[in-house]
């Protein structure tokens, strides 16, 4: 499991971090987090996977969803892939 960083957290630290939204295209309708990219979780885990988004690995990375389900299941994969990755607990309704 992933560890966390709380919506307020993220807010006081927003600018050390890469946000990384996990969301399907059709969920965006709700919002998003300002600055945040939108790469689906199934996109994201073929990108770390290819070496697509090695970039990143340079970077602190947050990911979230809608729950924090996803957003959670993407922060363990970047990690396994050397990413240094947190999720947002609760996601993006928190």
């Amino acid at each position: 499991m992933a560890n966390k960083v709380t919506s307020k957290e993220l807010q006081e630290g927003k600018e050390e971090y890469t946000i990384l939204d996990v969301r399907e295209a059709d969920e965006l309708e709700e919002g998003k987090i300002d600055g945040a990219v939108n790469i689906p979780l199934g996109q994201l885990i073929r990108k770390a996977r290819h070496g697509d988004i090695d970039d990143l690995k340079r970077k602190k990375i947050v990911t979230y969803c809608n729950s924090g389900y996803r957003g959670n299941i993407a922060a363990d994969e970047l990690n396994k892939q050397g990413f240094d990755t947190i999720t947002i607990e609760g996601g993006y309704s928190a």
